[in-house]
């Protein structure tokens, strides 16, 4: 194995997955570079995902409107301040998850979470974090068992990334650090379960990227119903994959709201995310 061979999790990736975002083209707003560059300079942890980070493994390349910056909480005043200092406006969009950074001729979002509430960025992530080199700055991005948890969860009318989640799976199936990321959807299984069985579907001559021991595993999960928790009363969990969808539900129906019985979100945090549908 060659010194320029790469690695995820510690096994060698096949040569198809050595894919470098070393350059930003013409048309890539100066705002980025400049972004990297000073989050660097200035020492603010940072990751890079999005579309960047889904290029990087799965080779699919694809317009960006933004530029997608993972923070933790406690660092999102910093990076903040720091796109304030290359002169960008600068906002926190949601409390719970989002901020951004605004200038004429590009847009940074500074995403410390996800909204649903589930899928928080903490230490972990930069612990797995992948190397790579983006517009000339040598950057860290996500990893990629955190960009499936998070992409997973978006299942809206007018988004849904699980095509992106199978993308994932398809290249990185049998590298990616399973029992990790079983922990990550720990009481949300489901969700992942789904996407696995519709991996099956969609690839069925790519079945054995998924390791056999993780469908066993989930499967047994399933007829074991090992999940059920009544005590939760009538709930739907349809709000944690879409802000939208299932609120009929509860407005109408009398379901509790999954994602004030789960505890991801307060009822502020939940009412300004629903008053942005209208805004968007």
């Amino acid at each position: 194995m060659n010194a320029d061979t790469p690695f995820l999790n510690g096994h060698a990736l096949a040569v198809t997955h050595n894919y470098s975002i070393t350059v930003c083209d013409d048309d890539t707003p100066a705002l980025y570079r400049e972004t990297l560059e000073a989050l660097t300079e200035e020492g603010v942890p940072f990751l890079v995902g999005g579309a960047y980070a889904l290029a990087r493994y799965t080779r699919i390349e694809r317009f960006t409107k933004d530029l997608d910056i993972f923070v933790t909480e406690r660092d999102c005043g910093r990076a903040l301040d720091v796109l304030a200092g290359i002169g960008c406006r600068t906002e926190l969009t949601f409390a719970h998850w989002l901020a951004k950074g605004i200038r004429y001729d590009g847009l940074v979002d500074v995403i410390f979470g996800s909204g649903n509430g589930v899928a928080m960025v903490d230490d972990e992530w930069f612990a797995y974090a992948q190397q790579e080199r983006i517009c000339g700055v040598d950057v860290k991005i996500c990893p990629p068992e955190e960009l499936l948890w998070s992409k997973a969860f978006v299942m809206e009318r007018e988004r849904y990334d699980g095509a992106d989640v199978l993308h994932v799976l398809r290249g990185l199936g049998p590298v990616l650090d399973w029992d990790r990321l079983l922990k990550r959807f720990d009481g949300y299984w489901r969700i992942l379960f789904s996407h696995l069985v519709l991996y099956g579907f969609v690839y069925p001559t790519e079945r054995h990227q998924i390791p056999d021991e993780v469908m066993k595993k989930l499967i047994a999960w399933i007829a074991a119903d090992q999940d059920d928790d009544l005590s939760k009363g009538k709930t739907c969990l349809g709000t944690l994959v879409s802000r939208q969808q299932y609120l009929p539900d509860i407005d109408r129906e009398g379901f509790g709201d999954g994602r004030l019985v789960e505890g991801v979100m307060t009822p502020t945090e939940i009412a300004a995310w629903t008053a942005a549908i209208d805004e968007e």
